[in-house]
């Protein structure tokens, strides 16, 4: 199993960090234009367990796939978690946490993530996967500081 994790602290209330994290629609202003990233469904209404969220993505260049997650959990103001049921991933678990820290919210995403095909999938981690998916969280760490003012992320 494989896991990145950032943290990053918002100088902004928890009902404002709430308020943006909890629109899916937000995940296309934070997601690097390279992904080609477009919800197809289930993102019209605030975040909920069990809601189903279908998008596009361009995982591998030039070819577009489907990606559809489920909010497995989610305790309003205090974390949300997105697994995917069908997409580019074996498993992908996906913690967001939020907590009340110095006069703002310090946001954790934490991600478990394994790829399909064993070995072949082991290699095209190391090869390009894990250094995308950084690219992929830098990106949002870099748009949470000019949004929200954010410190840097760790």
């Amino acid at each position: 199993m494989n896991r990145l994790e950032r943290t990053q602290w918002l100088p902004k209330s928890l009902d404002e960090v709430w308020a943006f994290f909890s629109v899916a629609e937000n995940l296309n202003r934070m997601t690097p234009e390279f992904l080609k990233f477009e919800i197809v469904s289930g993102a019209d209404e605030p975040m909920f367990a069990g809601q189903i969220i279908e998008y596009r993505i361009e995982a591998i260049k030039g070819i577009k796939q489907r990606w559809i997650t489920e909010i497995t959990s989610c305790e309003p103001q205090r974390y949300f978690v997105d697994e995917q049921r069908m997409g580019p991933y074996r498993f992908w678990h996906h913690l967001h946490r939020f907590e009340i820290e110095r006069k703002g919210v310090r946001m954790l995403d934490r991600v478990h993530y394994q790829l399909p095909f064993g070995p072949l999938g082991a290699f095209a981690r190391m090869l390009f996967v894990k250094q995308r998916l950084k690219r992929i969280f830098d990106y949002r760490a870099h748009f949470m500081e000019m949004e929200f003012d954010a410190d840097p992320a760790t």
